[in-house]
């Protein structure tokens, strides 16, 4: 009998319920290898590589790649052996139970080139490859091509899992600089296959007279995609000039048909965690300020002793991890009917990204020096905004920090991130006047700080003790080096 499995949608998480295909990098009736990647899985806010973990052939595709929302566990496409007949493919899917869950079911090995690049690779001119030795992680398929054309890979960014080079970053490496040209001049859409690009992508570029070559993209993998041609759309055209208003002129009333734009995938996500956390979590709220005036002093000398461009957003993520580590009924997470609570603090910190307000983690933040913190969020902020963060870089997390300060909001609550049981709320620093106890008055930097404290597992007393251990340590910022 022939060996069938299925392919369905994975489940990375406990949050995770629905994913959407971004792109097949295997094709139906095409055979594959153990290690292969079969395709890339978009979530809410991730974008996975999904690789197989046999050899089998990809006897039916049964999603395409696109835009459709499907639920975990969710048949994606049936693998069997050469051997299997049409019949008993189609016997497998009727008789097919989705699960609750799904698991990568085939992850991990050299990533299949986009058959366009991998035309055009074919087509250039043999050499001699030069072998490439490198401690840096970097797929077998990307290593042969940058080999064989001789493109240095220490200059490469990796959009892989854990900084991984793909196929598709060496491919992007080769390509050349990107040249806007007149409208009507464009290349055909044949003459751009070996792009890595969507096809509605193509058809844009076409259209507007845009060359995809060199053009880097914003898509999974680093794809390019429509958003990435409509972007340079408006720049091919001049506007015209809006005609002047004479003054005095009679004041007339014009449409004010609203733009309706229905709620992403993503805002979906976060609306519905957001009312949940807002009706189930009884929250409330502790608020306080805090002397900074010493540690922005030290965080300059520091940033010049150090060689570290350590932000106060850094020193928060430092003083608040060593505040959970002395306090730890507040560095919990509630499940259910039970607090889980951590001796060492994964500090998350709110990051405004394409993809919406996504939360990666410095990872034991209460262990780390001031340089690292430093360090690791600046990386995690460069994956956010590039739309590439894991599910590693979000998964877990025993407290949150959401800081507008940067945007002049002087104090604000924010909303708890479950199971996380405590949010911190940071707002600007303000220079307010303080009188001494001679009665001379002086002026002084101080920052608000909002606690949200779910209190079912927090209480007020406890939240309290970590706000004075927080302020303490910021206005003593000389005490987070000790």
């Amino acid at each position: 009998m022939a060996d069938i499995r299925p392919f369905c949608m994975p489940k990375w998480g406990i949050e995770m319920t629905e994913g959407t295909i971004a792109e097949w990098m295997i094709k139906e009736g095409e055979a594959f290898a153990k290690g292969q990647t079969l395709c890339l899985i978009e979530t809410a806010k991730i974008t996975n590589e999904v690789e197989a973990e046999y050899d089998a052939v990809a006897k039916r595709v049964l999603a395409p790649a696109g835009e459709d929302v499907l639920p975990v566990g969710a048949l994606l496409a049936v693998f069997a052996d050469a051997a299997a007949t049409d019949a008993e493919i189609d016997a497998f899917i009727a008789g097919f139970v989705p699960a609750e869950t799904g698991d990568p079911s085939a992850a991990s090995a050299p990533e299949a080139a986009p058959e366009p690049v991998a035309a055009a690779a074919a087509q250039a001119p043999a050499a001699t490859p030069k072998k490439i030795v490198t401690n840096r992680p970097i797929s077998p398929e990307a290593l042969k091509l940058a080999e064989a054309n001789g493109v240095d890979i220490e200059a490469i960014e990796g959009s892989g899992r854990h900084g991984r080079i793909t196929y598709q970053n060496v491919a992007q490496a080769m390509q050349p600089a990107r040249v806007l040209v007149p409208a009507g001049t464009a290349p055909l859409p044949e003459e751009i296959a070996a792009i890595f690009a969507s096809p509605l992508a193509r058809r844009l570029a076409a259209l507007h007279g845009i060359d995809l070559a060199g053009l880097a993209g914003t898509g999974p993998r680093g794809r390019i995609s429509k958003a990435d041609v409509l972007a340079l759309v408006p720049t091919l055209a001049t506007p015209a000039a809006a005609a002047p208003v004479s003054f005095g002129a009679p004041f007339e009333l014009v449409a004010n048909q609203p733009a309706i734009q229905p709620f992403d995938k993503v805002r979906k996500i976060v609306a519905r965690r957001l009312t949940e956390a807002k009706q189930t979590i009884p929250h409330f709220y502790l608020r306080v300020s805090a002397r900074v005036d010493e540690l922005i002093a030290l965080r300059k000398t520091a940033n010049l002793v150090l060689g570290t461009k350590a932000s106060i957003n850094d020193y928060l993520v430092k003083a608040v991890g060593m505040a959970l580590a002395r306090h730890p009924d507040v560095n919990v997470q509630v499940h259910g009917d039970a607090v889980h609570s951590f001796p060492h603090a994964d500090v998350a910190i709110a990051v405004a990204s394409p993809k919406g307000l996504v939360t990666p983690i410095v990872r034991q933040a209460d262990r780390m020096h001031i340089a690292q913190i430093a360090a690791t969020t600046r990386a995690l902020i460069d994956k956010a905004e590039a739309g590439r963060l894991s599910y590693e870089d979000m998964d877990g997390g025993t407290f949150s920090i959401s800081n507008l300060g940067m945007f002049g909001i002087e104090e604000f609550d924010a909303i708890i991130n479950p199971p996380q049981g405590a949010i911190l709320a940071v707002g600007a620093v303000s220079r307010v006047a303080a009188e001494l106890d001679d009665g001379d008055i002086v002026f002084e930097s101080r920052i608000a700080l909002s606690l949200s404290v779910d209190h079912r597992a927090i209480d007020g007393a406890a939240g309290a003790r970590f706000l004075q251990t927080l302020k303490a340590l910021l206005e003593a910022p000389e005490s987070m080096f000790g």
